[in-house]
């Protein structure tokens, strides 16, 4: 059985706490697109054929997926901040030995441990939970959400400036440099968690969990490499379905399980993660596509030929929309809710895919196809947060958190391996060169706008949210049989957060 630690911090969380964390959001999920401008270049830099290049963008991903539900318990149990610290530390580690190399594996390793710096995220919105009064959490949430687009949308721009005009290893050492800087500032701003789960760290659930993700993801990553019906990749989908079964089950007979599976079925928090791995599927198309646009010579007849720089600008007021949205989120959300703001966000998504598919022949036109996503994702990833957090008691917030965040990063990962899937099928072959076609595109933009609607379908699912106040108290043995542990239903959870002052 877990228990929630009531102790409170010793000092006031300070004015610069929103900021700071949100600026640590940023910087983790920049290493996520660090080197989409010199992908096409990897092969030729690590001396490799092109489908072991992928592995430096596949590692980041896989680790980061792994990553962020055991860091996500891990600060639950033994502190948020501490946990934030080190998966900061471990970004700076492989972006150091990132910088130092251009071997492959050691290259791939590098990329592995930046990944592991995703759990910052859920970290921070843990963090946020536990030490802001209520009514600054909803703005601060939203931002740290919009923090991993933000963050996505500003490298791109950077990383190709730098890495134009300078070697490309100078882009891991600016990463280890923003590393440092953050773990800096987390020490002099952010105070540790008052909220802690009693109870010890499931390491059985770790590793099976971990082995079911791998499994799952590695084929999905790799399957435009090995093809969707090949051997290896049937084997490992069967492999993570045995794996991920079995682990359910081990979880759901323990005590203190690395994910409570009892919660994530309750209605708000179910709808709430299907509903992000559509959001996931759906930002990741704009930067699939629009870059790829807006680089391709006008030779073509479509392409937009623009240079790797500038093309990067373009897509930036992606990450600024998002941000600029966050404060308009918690004026929407504090009248209507974070589920009418959701579906908004959706639908607002929807309306800028399905603009795109006109708007594809002027770079301005891209702009405005920018930001209108920008606003309507950044009003989704802004929701999310918000959705599950009120959804579970405040000892289980990072594990949730953690989860959330990890359905996010599945849906971007369907969504590269089928964007990519499609853009090579209908590609332009001549001359030795493959040419992305204007069809493509399309056809890319209509399966963003099939993503929004299958999600705003799972949003309109999600339970109107009750007053805090009316939530039942039922004491241990009362009619509903409810047990007082963390996650088993609300009469525990409004015991449990009226102790805590949350």
């Amino acid at each position: 059985m877990t228990h929630t630690s009531t102790d409170r911090p010793t000092s006031r969380a300070s004015g610069a706490l929103v900021p700071v964390l949100a600026f640590v959001g940023i910087v983790v999920a920049a290493m996520q697109t660090l080197l989409v401008p010199v992908i096409k270049d990897l092969p030729q830099l690590l001396g490799t054929e092109p489908g072991n290049a992928t592995w430096v963008i596949t590692s980041t991903l896989l680790s980061g997926a792994v990553a962020t539900p055991i860091m996500g318990r891990l600060g639950d149990l033994y502190g948020k901040r501490g946990m934030l610290i080190l998966s900061l530390m471990v970004m700076v580690v492989g972006a150091l030995v990132s910088a130092l190399t251009s071997d492959l594996l050691t290259m791939t390793a590098g990329r592995a441990l930046q990944g592991f710096a995703m759990s910052a995220i859920p970290l921070g919105i843990g963090l946020m939970r536990d030490v802001l009064p209520r009514e600054k959490l909803g703005s601060a949430m939203a931002l740290m959400s919009s923090s991993m687009g933000v963050g996505g949308s500003l490298a791109l721009p950077a990383a190709a400036l730098v890495a134009q005009r300078t070697d490309w290893h100078v882009l891991f050492y600016g990463a280890a440099g923003l590393g440092v800087l953050c773990i800096a500032l987390t020490l002099l701003v952010v105070p540790e968690s008052p909220t802690r789960t009693q109870g010890t760290f499931d390491v059985l659930g770790a590793t099976g969990l971990s082995a079911g993700l791998v499994l799952f993801l590695l084929p999905i990553t790799k399957a435009g490499d090995w093809g969707w019906t090949s051997g290896t990749t049937l084997a490992l989908f069967a492999a993570a379905a045995v794996v991920l079964v079995l682990w359910a089950v081990t979880e759901l007979r323990r005590e203190a399980p690395l994910v409570d599976l009892r919660t994530t079925v309750r209605p708000a928090v179910l709808f709430t993660n299907l509903a992000s791995i559509m959001v996931g599927v759906s930002y990741l198309v704009v930067s699939l596509v629009l870059p790829q646009l807006l680089q391709l010579p006008e030779s073509t007849g479509y392409g937009l030929g623009q240079s790797m720089v500038v093309a990067g600008l373009f897509m930036a007021p992606l990450g600024l929309t998002m941000m600029f949205v966050a404060p308009v989120y918690a004026r929407l959300s504090a009248r209507h809710g974070p589920k009418a703001t959701l579906v908004l966000g959706m639908v607002i998504t929807a309306i800028g895919y399905g603009a795109g598919l006109g708007l594809m022949s002027a770079p301005w036109q891209s702009l405005v196809v920018v930001v209108i996503l920008g606003a309507g994702i950044g009003l989704t990833y802004s929701s999310l947060p918000a959705l599950i957090v009120g959804s579970v008691p405040p000892s289980e917030t990072g594990a949730a958190s953690g989860l959330n965040t990890l359905m996010r990063s599945i849906g971007a990962s369907i969504s590269s391996a089928v964007i990519g899937g499609v853009l090579a099928d209908t590609a332009h072959h001549g001359n030795g060169v493959t040419v992305p076609t204007m069809h493509g595109f399309r056809v890319s933009f209509l399966i963003a706008t099939s993503a929004m609607a299958i999600g705003l379908l799972l949003a309109l699912f999600l339970p109107r949210a009750r007053p805090r106040r009316h939530l039942p108290r039922q004491l241990p043995g009362g009619p509903d049989r409810t047990p007082p542990q963390g996650s088993q239903g609300d009469a525990a959870r409004a015991r449990r957060e009226t102790t805590t002052g949350h």
